[in-house]
């Protein structure tokens, strides 16, 4: 790699490293702000003031804010995220457990959308401005414009209610066959494709047209060369950096935008783990789950930058 890439990445990911410390900074705080008294939560309100003076000190609410923090930080950055309030449990072998699920819901999602997505936008520059082009914009803008629950509810009512194809309750664990594990999220990875699609569809759709107003473009259409070979050939290698940077960003909002489809379809995955225990008021966990999902955030919108980059000679040598 020449020096200015070498420079370039090192700067992303130093800025990435900087928007970590400023999220987690944000987590930490927003959830001491949450309104209620987590020992109040655990001991429940027939507590006496002893007792919740002894767990608060236990749990180290006395100290102040930035030396909790630090000790939050510091054990996460280890892998430790302590024990759950609400059932003693061990975080980070939750989080493991949960995150598996969650990337497993996501890379299905992915292998059926990234596909997907790329055929349709080169369809849709095959026959740009004619029927067929309009037809998958048309579609793509309604399924963006929907909701993820509305969309979810509209495929369990049809798909597991009324014909009853698939089960509306997507339940996986450990030692599951394979074959029973896609089936059982079929619904989610459904919607999850929806939700995704027509961005990296237009994204795709919009980067081919933009190259194919270069100059070496007319010089193969006066060449002679079919509208298919041109495309596929000179204008797709061309737009890869942004085709590639759209797709890791919608790879990300597979992951840590999930919260929502497996709230739905009752997913064991992080989402689901969560808003559980955001109803529980357990304040580690909530912490643990929202500095992983930044961490997978920023670490793809890192990726995507940086492929970018090497994607694209112009973005290598910016002079």
């Amino acid at each position: 790699m020449s020096m200015p890439l070498l420079k370039t990445i090192a700067q992303r990911l130093a800025l990435g490293v900087m928007l970590l410390l400023l999220v987690s900074v944000l987590i930490f705080a927003g959830t001491q702000l949450l309104p209620g008294d987590v020992a109040q939560a655990i001991l429940g309100q027939s507590a006496t003031p002893e007792a919740l003076a002894n767990l608060r000190r236990d749990l180290g609410l006395n100290d102040p804010a930035i030396v909790r923090y630090w000790h939050w930080f510091s054990n996460a950055l280890t892998g430790d995220f302590g024990k759950a309030l609400s059932n003693g449990q061990d975080i980070s072998q939750a989080l493991g457990k949960r995150m598996a699920n969650t990337l497993f819901l996501a890379f299905w999602a992915a292998v059926v959308s990234v596909p997907l997505a790329i055929a349709l936008g080169l369809l849709a520059v095959r026959h740009r401005n004619g029927f067929i082009d309009r037809v998958i914009s048309g579609l793509g803008l309604a399924s963006t414009s929907l909701p993820e629950f509305f969309v979810g509810y509209v495929l369990m009512y049809f798909f597991a209610v009324k014909l009853q194809w698939v089960t509306s309750v997507s339940t996986v664990f450990e030692g599951m066959p394979l074959g029973e594990k896609l089936a059982a999220i079929v619904l989610p990875v459904a919607v999850l494709t929806l939700a995704v699609l027509a961005h990296m569809m237009r994204m795709t759709r919009a980067a081919i047209l933009n190259v194919m107003q270069a100059a070496y473009i007319e010089t193969a259409e006066l060449k002679g060369l079919g509208a298919l070979k041109i495309i596929y050939r000179h204008a797709l290698p061309n737009a890869l950096a942004p085709i590639i940077n759209v797709v890791m960003l919608n790879l990300a909002f597979l992951v840590v935008g999930v919260v929502v489809v497996e709230v739905i379809f009752v997913y064991p995955g992080m989402g689901q783990y969560l808003v559980d225990h955001v109803a529980k008021r357990d304040v580690p966990v909530v912490q643990a789950c929202g500095l992983v999902f930044a961490t997978v955030y920023i670490g793809m919108n890192m990726l995507a930058d940086i492929a970018g980059v090497i994607a694209n000679p112009r973005l290598r040598h910016p002079k």
